[in-house]
């Protein structure tokens, strides 16, 4: 189980997407319990990135709607985490 934490542009563009097409929080609320438990699923299709994102990664919540983020490690524990960094429509966040 991989901690996850979440920018403050992810926490905003995650509240505007809900406000837009509220009958997709509880896939997303699902996808990101499974990126908690499982970041390799393969009902995620995650996938790295590649251009002005290179070095992020985004995985798929539904037919048009993905979730951008990083692998990073803790300073302190030395641990891996999940920083969540963005949310919206294929088009809004590539």
């Amino acid at each position: 189980m991989m901690l996850l934490k979440s920018s403050p542009q992810f926490e905003k563009a995650y509240r505007k997407f809900i406000r837009r097409y509220p009958h997709s929080q509880h896939k997303i609320d699902e996808t990101i319990l499974l990126m908690e438990s499982d970041i390799n699923s393969p009902l995620l299709h995650t996938h790295k990135l590649s251009g002005k994102l290179r070095g992020l990664s985004a995985c798929s919540c539904g037919y048009d709607c993905r979730i951008i983020f990083s692998i990073k490690q803790d300073k302190e524990t030395g641990k891996e985490f999940l920083l969540l960094i963005d949310i919206g429509t294929h088009d809004e966040v590539y």
